[in-house]
């Protein structure tokens, strides 16, 4: 599948209860060959209007967390969620609703191929990891996802609620940048 039939699929999916609520489902956005690939877990009210991932505050603390390791939306990096339409009341995706959508996500990543995946919150690296960890015993190593390195931090959202934990962050952050620096390039 292609990116206009993965497009169509997205866009008229209802393999699951939260396409009755939706006003759009929210693909991703960004640079469709990034070496650097963040995965939150749903989309938002404002994302859920607007058709793009992180838009709101939590979206604006992404932007500044990516300015902190050089990089900039939509350059070199694509951003996704887990599943492409707004649970309501922004609650987390129930895992029948993030299985419908596990089989677009894994298609975005063989699409883009990127050289390193960040998964932002635990919804998102439960789901792509397997199991129930908690973020504490996930972050601060690198994990792989399909044969690609994967670093673990807190979801935006959760960091504007939790000042402290902006610290640890930057430490994944870190992580993360110098796992990236460490890899061969991407073989095209």
């Amino acid at each position: 599948m292609d990116w206009p039939a993965l497009e169509r699929a997205v866009a008229v999916c209802d393999a699951c209860r939260l396409a009755r609520g939706r006003t759009q489902a929210v693909l991703g956005v960004g640079d469709r060959n990034a070496e650097w690939m963040f995965i939150g877990e749903a989309p938002g009210a404002e994302e859920d209007q607007r058709g793009e991932p992180f838009v709101g505050q939590a979206g604006r603390l992404l932007d500044s967390m990516l300015a902190a390791i050089d990089l900039r939306r939509g350059e070199n990096v694509y951003i996704a969620n887990i599943v492409k339409c707004r649970p309501p009341g922004n609650r987390n995706p129930e895992p029948d609703e993030a299985g419908a959508c596990l089989p677009f996500l894994r298609r975005q990543i063989e699409l883009i191929r990127p050289r390193l995946l960040i998964a932002l919150g635990k919804v998102a690296a439960t789901n792509l990891l397997g199991g129930d960890a908690s973020i504490a015993s996930l972050r601060g190593k690198v994990h792989s996802y399909a044969g690609t390195p994967m670093v673990v931090t807190y979801h935006p959202a959760y960091l504007l609620r939790n000042l402290p934990d902006k610290a640890k962050s930057w430490e994944d952050l870190c992580l993360a940048r110098d796992t990236m620096a460490s890899l061969p390039p991407r073989p095209d």
